[in-house]
């Protein structure tokens, strides 16, 4: 109806209104509201000539056979959706950079695409090195054998970060062998991982495979970071190259914080998702070293954050932990009491 036919009305002085007709659904109307007029229409249906407004039937009475009674006011646009008032013209629907979400989808079914360009899932291969790895499924180990518990939990990390995991299998610690391996991979994969070979020693293999790779080469090798020190980062090619380190839980920490950001990089996404994240209150005191980044899982009970600890090799300490968080690097550790940000595992 027009908002200005209801001005003053009022439970106690209602106003009288002639039905000039019904809005379908899905059509265009063919009656029109004009003074002292209303029209039925069913919520989405198309607004008719004349009227401004909206009101609700929960204040409207049918008292005659045409004839409704109106008890509140209305002011002009109340109950009504523009036509541009979800996206004006020329609005940006969905900004590159980031992934599309559901919302996003439905606005652009809404806007008519069906259809829209975007960045293919980098593909990502995963190699597992060191003459004690075997498979996961092998059923018996022998002395001095580990199953490898890094390259599905990474592949996991990596379907999260948009990328598609490919195995690249297990590889001894042999430098030609793995330099072999990696200049396979490198012309169909849009970034490498590295599980394990990556820490200081004699039988690393892993940086003189990657230097041999194609310019610019090994951008560092060693971070300020517990766990996850022995890290090397490289480009080769064009083609980002991460070599972990070996304990499980080293890797992973160094792959959420590090490996998920450049996957998501290589992947076109510039705006990354925002991580769930919690204040919580130590409830007990944290020890670190300055000029260093440390990693701290820690179980979260309410507003109370505990540290687990534990030795880099044991995976219980991520599995048990409820998230992470972070000690600055100018900082000598964190008092029990010390409000912190906790970043929660999805």
């Amino acid at each position: 109806m027009r908002a200005a036919d209801t001005y003053g009305v009022s439970d106690g002085l209602p106003g009288y209104f002639d039905v000039a007709g019904a809005v379908r659904m899905g059509a265009a109307p063919t009656a029109a509201a004009g003074p002292g007029t209303a029209v039925s229409i069913p919520t989405g249906g198309m607004l008719p000539p004349g009227a401004d407004a909206v009101v609700m039937v929960e204040y409207t009475q049918a008292v005659l056979d045409g004839t409704i009674e109106v008890i509140r006011p209305v002011a002009p646009g109340e109950g009504v959706v523009r036509a541009d008032e979800d996206a004006a013209a020329g609005a940006e629907l969905a900004p590159a950079g980031r992934p599309l979400r559901a919302q996003d989808l439905g606005m652009l079914a809404a806007a008519g695409l069906a259809t829209v360009t975007v960045h293919a899932r980098p593909l990502v291969t995963v190699f597992s090195t060191g003459d004690e790895v075997v498979p996961p499924e092998t059923a018996e180990l022998q002395p001095g054998q580990v199953r490898d518990a890094t390259a599905a939990a990474l592949a996991a990390l990596i379907s999260e970060a948009g990328g598609v995991p490919a195995a690249g299998g297990i590889i001894p610690d042999d430098a030609a062998v793995l330099e072999t391996a990696l200049r396979g991979a490198l012309g169909g994969s849009d970034m490498i991982v590295i599980s394990a070979g990556s820490s200081v020693g004699v039988r690393d293999e892993t940086a003189a495979a990657v230097s041999h790779l194609g310019p610019p080469g090994i951008w560092c090798h060693g971070l300020a970071i517990k766990p996850g020190k022995p890290t090397l980062l490289a480009e080769c090619a064009g083609v980002p190259v991460i070599g972990l380190p070996g304990n499980p839980r080293s890797a992973l920490v160094v792959f959420r914080l590090i490996g998920m950001p450049v996957l998501r990089r290589v992947g076109g996404c510039t705006q990354a998702p925002a991580e769930p994240v919690l204040r919580a209150r130590l409830d007990r005191d944290i020890a670190s070293a300055s000029g260093r980044l440390d990693v701290v899982q820690v179980r979260v009970s309410g507003q109370t954050a505990s540290p687990v600890f534990g030795l880099s090799a044991l995976l219980s300490v991520l599995t048990t932990a409820d998230g992470y968080l972070i000690v600055p690097e100018d900082a000598t550790g964190l008092d029990a009491g010390t409000e912190v940000d906790v970043t929660l595992y999805r």
